[in-house]
């Protein structure tokens, strides 16, 4: 078979997404600066399309969180699409950065000029939030990201999937406040990570099915509670928070979800946390809305030679 015919098999059996911005999804403000400056600029930054309807909805996602966000006294959340600002400047002073998106080789910042960019800000102790896979990246970025997040999932003992955890135990920090023992059902889990070795506090930590354990390391611990929430205190005065979960876009109906991943955005920008944490609430219609546009290809017959 010729290398054309190969190509246009290739493409026809390779499941491929638009990634264009819908209807809906356009009429939210994008990379739309404060004019207030004493105002605690919070950047959202949401992937490019990704995986199936209903999971890894990073638009939606950020779209709900701006929207709780825009209730927080002091603060001025700034979304992003497309995994990167279209203007750079938007990164600068902010307070917190936010990174919802997928990781591994499809991190959005591996080209050097945003790497760059990203180890300003951390060198600039901006806090950083980072959820779901994004906390998965190449061996040789390993270190920088403990560095900055204070995690980072490998596959030489890391695993991964999706099942229900109930967290039955809330360990007392201003992240967890407000929060009761809950479960999330199905979502997706990256866990038994690498941790730096000072500075980290474990928030949530639940059973993992042995089964799930495929690494020797994962194995040697079976029945142990495995942390997927954590929040970090970096070196240089920066705060890093992470969460594994957010797979399923459902689970940001779950109040105590929310109020995990907002408390810990608060923290990391160094703001106060609301006692009884940041309050939100969301209905069944607002879950449906801005949902990236998702299509595949068909399969095809295959071409002849």
């Amino acid at each position: 078979m010729s290398l054309l015919p190969r190509f246009l098999t290739a493409l026809l059996f390779t499941a491929t997404l638009q990634a264009e911005l819908t209807t809906e999804q356009q009429q939210v403000p994008l990379e739309v600066l404060p004019t207030d400056p004493s105002l605690a600029k919070i950047v959202l930054i949401a992937g490019s399309t990704s995986n199936k309807p209903g999971q890894h909805e990073y638009f939606a996602g950020c779209a709900l969180l701006m929207d709780w966000l825009k209730k927080a006294p002091g603060v001025a959340p700034v979304m992003v699409a497309d995994g990167w600002p279209k203007n750079e400047a938007v990164l600068d002073g902010a307070k917190a950065v936010l990174l919802f998106l997928d990781g591994g080789n499809k991190l959005s910042f591996l080209e050097p000029t945003r790497w760059a960019k990203m180890q300003s800000l951390a060198d600039a102790g901006t806090g950083f939030i980072v959820l779901h896979q994004g906390i998965d990246c190449a061996a040789d970025k390993a270190a920088t990201f403990k560095d900055w997040f204070g995690a980072v999932f490998q596959s030489d003992i890391g695993c991964r999937g999706h099942w229900d955890v109930t967290f039955a135990e809330i360990p007392a920090h201003p992240i967890n406040q407000g929060m009761k023992p809950f479960a999330l059902p199905g979502d997706g889990w990256l866990y038994n990570l690498h941790f730096a070795e000072k500075g980290v506090t474990h928030l949530l930590a639940g059973p993992m099915p042995d089964s799930s354990r495929k690494t020797e390391h994962a194995k040697a611990h079976a029945g142990r509670a495995e942390t997927v929430a954590w929040s970090y205190e970096r070196p240089n005065g920066g705060r890093s928070f992470g969460f594994t979960g957010c797979d399923l876009h459902s689970n940001w109906g779950d109040a105590n979800q929310r109020l995990l991943v907002l408390n810990g955005i608060l923290w990391s920008a160094k703001l106060d946390v609301p006692a009884n944490g940041l309050a939100s609430e969301v209905t069944p219609e607002a879950l449906k809305k801005n949902w990236d546009r998702k299509v595949f290809l068909k399969k095809a017959a295959k071409a002849k030679p």
